[in-house]
């Protein structure tokens, strides 16, 4: 079941403190994002917050869950505390600031194009 557009702005809109926040459509559901980091997902309506140390240290009861089918285990985050805006801007800092930044994928056609022996090119 796809998540619903309504929660996942209103998520957003719940976390906007925390910083540059938005939202990915990816498969019918959506990657949130803060600080270019992918910080937590929405599926099937529920907010699953990538597990950290910091974010773990926050929550005084950690809930985890898979948001899908053999996806890692993430926090997942109850319906009282998405109505906390300071708690939840709190855990998406901390969690953005833990996590590492994606790496960059390398552009396989410049890669391909680099490999091939000079008088091939034209």
């Amino acid at each position: 079941m796809a998540s619903s557009q309504n929660i996942v702005d209103f998520i957003v809109d719940q976390i906007a403190p925390a910083g540059d926040v938005s939202a990915k459509k990816m498969f019918g559901e959506y990657g949130v994002y803060c600080g270019g980091k992918m910080v937590a997902l929405v599926c099937d309506d529920q907010l699953f917050v990538k597990p950290t140390a910091g974010g773990r240290a926050l929550l005084d009861a950690v809930t985890e869950a898979s948001p899908y089918p053999g996806a890692k285990p993430c926090f997942l985050i109850s319906a009282e505390m998405l109505e906390d805006r300071e708690a939840l801007t709190e855990l998406i800092k901390v969690t953005a600031r833990e996590l590492p930044l994606p790496v960059k994928k390398k552009n396989k056609r410049n890669v391909s194009a680099s490999k091939k022996p000079s008088a091939q090119r034209k």
